[in-house]
Order: C-alpha cells, then sequence, then structure tokens
C-alpha cells in the first residue's frame, strides 16, 4: 500500500454534516419564529457557503463569520438577533448531529489497523471533538487537527505545515488527504504537495481544481488503497 499517513476531513466525508444542519436549522428557526421551510433553509445554507468561502479565500475572518451570519440572515426576516448568541444555540443543537456517512465506521477502524489517521478540519474545536466522540470515531485517529486550535485553515499552506510538523517521520510521498471539498480538502492538499481523494457522492464534474482520485462512497477506498 503507497500511503501509510491518511488525512481524512469529517463533515460529509465521515459525519453526515447535511444531516445534522438541517436538524439545528430546524430547532434554531423554530425557536426564532422563522418557519423551518426548505426555502428558508436553502436560502440560509447559500448564504452561509458563500460566508466560508471567502474564509477559505482568507478575506473573512473565522470569528466575524461566526458573529455575524445569522444576524445578517434573520435581518431578511425582520428579525434582529444577537449574532454571537444566536450562533452558541445553533452551536448547541448542531453538537447533537453526529450521523455517520455510511460505512464510515467500519471503514476507519479497517485502516487504523495498518495505517495513521488524522484528522483535519475547519470545523469549531468544541462541536467536532463532542461529534467525533458521540459516533464513536475518535479512537481511530492518532490526532485531530482543528482550524480554531491552529489558528490557521484549510487550504492554506500554514495549516498543512503546521500539520506536517507534528506527525512523526512524515513522508509526504505516502500521504493523502481525503474530504468532500474541492476548495478546502484539495486545493489544500495539492498546495502541501500531497495527494488527494475527493470525496464526490453525486458524481459532480471537478473544476480547476483536479483531485488525484474520486470516491462516490468510503468503502471505493479499498481498491485505491489496495492498487498501490
Amino acid at each position: 500500500m503507497k500511503y501509510k499517513t491518511i488525512l481524512f476531513d469529517i463533515d460529509d466525508t465521515l459525519l453526515d454534516f447535511q444531516a445534522a444542519e438541517e436538524q439545528a436549522l430546524s430547532w434554531l428557526f423554530q425557536d426564532m419564529g422563522v418557519e423551518p421551510s426548505v426555502a428558508v433553509k436553502d436560502h440560509y445554507k447559500k448564504m452561509n457557503q458563500g460566508f466560508w468561502r471567502e474564509h477559505e479565500a482568507g478575506q473573512l475572518s473565522r470569528q466575524d463569520l461566526l458573529d455575524n451570519r445569522f444576524r445578517l440572515f434573520f435581518e431578511q426576516y425582520e428579525r434582529e438577533v444577537d449574532g454571537r448568541q444566536t450562533e452558541a444555540r445553533y452551536r448547541q443543537y448542531l453538537n447533537q448531529g453526529y450521523q455517520l456517512m455510511a460505512d464510515s465506521l467500519e471503514v476507519v477502524e479497517n485502516l487504523s489497523k495498518k495505517e495513521e489517521l488524522y484528522i483535519v478540519t475547519n470545523g469549531v474545536s468544541v462541536t467536532q471533538h463532542q461529534r467525533l466522540k458521540k459516533s464513536g470515531l475518535a479512537p481511530y485517529f492518532k490526532k485531530f487537527f482543528i482550524s480554531e486550535e491552529l489558528g490557521v485553515h484549510k487550504p492554506m499552506k500554514a495549516f498543512f505545515d503546521i500539520v506536517f510538523s507534528e506527525i512523526p517521520q512524515l513522508d509526504k510521498e505516502k500521504t493523502v488527504i481525503i474530504g468532500d471539498s474541492l476548495t478546502s480538502d484539495i486545493k489544500g492538499g495539492q498546495v502541501a504537495g500531497i495527494d488527494t481523494i475527493w470525496m464526490n457522492p453525486q458524481g459532480k464534474v471537478a473544476n480547476e481544481i483536479k483531485p488525484t482520485f474520486q470516491i462516490k462512497k468510503l468503502t471505493d477506498l479499498y481498491q485505491i488503497l489496495e492498487e498501490f
């Protein structure tokens, strides 16, 4: 097997973030007196994705994103809310969502017997630690690298410089990152000089960011890893 060190993203790679987000948003919107319809939730998700793209590009700090996303969103529904307090309430709901992606626990357990596994995520520290623990995934990873704790985020080279410096005897040629985001995980891997595996269950077409491999489900990893 070529790869000895495997870096895993969390959301929509190992844990079903979309399911957790749906649940958390429904509870939050009900609290705020806004009907949690599909259209309303889709509107929020579109805004939120735009904020995260700005963050990845270095145009928006993580703190500004978290402090203001709900304030700006609810303004459009004539609700004046405290951004930080609303974020904290949403975070409490989101922490309860740790639905596993199909076969993720089995795949991680199997790979951990032969390879060294690490978490690399842009998520909020408390949330990600709780979700990994509650889902049962945590014991199979050597270490968690979370952007909030590192002070830098994917796809920044500085993020991966820290990761690589803290993994003993790391060989970049034997290291691969697995994630669902082209702009965060795959671009980050390319910037860091390692191979990439794009989790792409919908079969989307890659843009100018080209992964080394693509998979539609986590069990597809077996075939890729066994080829080496």
